[in-house]
């Protein structure tokens, strides 16, 4: 079986959407799936300042935090983010920068990974937040799986680009079901390709 990390964070909930479509698509692939959310940083006072946020994080509070566990035990990494000036989140980032440890160890070679995303606006960043989660997985020697145009669903105005799947919360709406079918099917990908090579692997051993 593949395994599957689905890994995110979200501040008011866009992203965890897109994460629970990706692992149900992960599951309904066959993986075995862990969905994990990246720690917190933010202090309680800006938590508290935004209702959205804390009644999120009050939601989702039974979501298991993710480790370096995750990452090694996963064949397949899904990674779910805010943009934040056209980068990820400090959250997400914090959590990537602790992984010096096992990517010295050569335990992050040939994961299969893609990255979804959520902004506000139409050209708030999605791609260079996509790419620039890449620039990480270039120094794991990881494989990047993106959706591309392999899929009629990517042509959909409302899916972002080939890099990802991207939603555009104007006003904080929530992601509809054209973006929910683009990282359903980006994940399933994943889990497909993800699977292949790790079927191959083992048989050149």
């Amino acid at each position: 079986m593949t395994n599957v990390a689905v890994i995110y964070y979200s501040s008011t909930g866009n992203v965890h959407q897109l994460a629970l479509a990706a692992a149900e698509s992960a599951e309904k692939a066959g993986a075995e799936v862990r969905l994990r959310q990246v720690a917190e940083l933010a202090p309680e006072a800006a938590i508290a300042s935004n209702p959205a946020w804390a009644a999120h994080r009050e939601a989702t509070k039974d979501v298991g935090v993710a480790s370096l566990d995750d990452l090694e035990w996963a064949d397949v990494i899904l990674f779910g983010t805010p943009t934040r000036y056209g980068l990820p989140t400090a959250q997400l980032k914090q959590f990537i920068d602790t992984t010096g440890g096992i990517w010295a160890k050569g335990k992050l070679v040939n994961k299969v990974i893609s990255s979804f995303v959520s902004t506000s606006q139409t050209h708030g960043g999605q791609e260079s937040t996509l790419l620039a989660l890449n620039n990480t997985f270039y120094h794991w020697g990881a494989i990047i799986v993106a959706p591309g145009y392999a899929d009629p669903v990517q042509f959909d105005i409302k899916n972002g680009n080939p890099y990802g799947a991207s939603h555009v919360g104007y006003n904080g709406e929530a992601p509809g079901a054209e973006n929910l079918a683009a990282v359903t099917f980006q994940a399933r990908r994943a889990v497909e390709i993800g699977t292949a090579l790790k079927h191959g692997l083992q048989a050149a051993a």
